[in-house]
């Protein structure tokens, strides 16, 4: 599953992609995708008045397909090769290679393209301003903008996955507890008690993580009720966007908690494959 501002995708059993939600971009035209892994869909905060986005969806062969939102080039991703893991920011989009180096197209301006010496990366994620990556030693990198002290993860140890969202960064331990630095007024940050995790999300102003006994956490902005996953069970897998949160259950069905304004969580039909 991914989640943008304004849609979500989900890259279904059979290689398909499904996808609802706003598309004025055309980052919802991804019908005719076939053989996909996994797909990343580009946001922004929601602050920011834009309903632009775009959509990447790895291959099996370790290609990259991509549509929406191109107007700096985050779209050009058909010569990736052997590519393991995507991740898409605002006007930006990030391949993660087999061989442990990162591939970054888009915007510049900020830095948060600025990943070409980056090596032995095992996750990577794509926030609004900022990028990070967890590397096969447990330490993390980051690049683009530290507004709030978002990517002031250098010394992070014993990591095994990293979310960044719009001024904060979330780091997944070994032993199933968080790290978050950057700004924490909306409480996005406050993760300290959270155990047994085992895989995160960073929202525009929330977190959310999934424990191993299948419950989901939340914290942070619930302004549109995003944050409201208290009643989840049996869940695998969660994303978060700007302001919507969805999660995969063990079974392949997807639930939903949050903004609605443009059809984003009109995902009850879906079925996934459990990860």
């Amino acid at each position: 599953m991914a989640c943008g501002r304004r849609h979500s995708l989900a890259a279904l059993a059979d290689g398909t992609v499904a996808a609802t939600g706003g598309g004025s971009a055309g980052e919802c035209a991804v019908h005719g995708w076939r053989d996909v892994v996994a797909v990343a869909a580009g946001g922004v905060h929601a602050a920011r008045n834009t309903g632009r986005s775009h959509s990447l969806g790895l291959r099996s062969d370790g290609t990259v397909l991509a549509t929406g939102w191109n107007d700096d080039g985050q779209c050009g991703v058909t010569g990736w090769r052997d590519v393991v893991g995507v991740a898409a920011g605002w006007r930006r989009s990030l391949g993660l290679r087999q061989d442990g180096r990162v591939h970054a197209v888009g915007r510049t301006a900020e830095g948060a393209c600025d990943v070409a010496g980056w090596r032995e990366v095992v996750a990577v994620s794509a926030g609004d301003w900022h990028t990070v990556g967890a590397r096969a030693d447990g330490t993390a990198l980051a690049a683009g903008v530290n507004r709030s002290g978002a990517c002031s993860v250098q010394e992070w140890r014993a990591l095994v996955d990293v979310a960044a969202g719009y001024l904060h960064t979330v780091g997944l331990r070994s032993d199933g507890t968080l790290l978050a630095v950057g700004w924490g007024g909306s409480g996005a940050c406050e993760v300290q008690g959270w155990r047994d995790v085992v895989a995160v999300a960073a929202g525009s102003r929330h977190t959310v993580a999934v424990t191993a006994d299948g419950r989901v956490l939340a914290t942070g902005a619930d302004d549109h009720g995003q944050c409201g996953v208290r009643d989840w069970r049996d869940v695998v897998a969660v994303a978060a966007g700007a302001a919507h949160t969805v999660g995969v259950r063990a079974d392949g069905t997807v639930v939903s908690a949050g903004d609605d304004a443009a059809g984003q969580r009109d995902v009850s039909g879906w079925r996934c494959p459990p990860r």
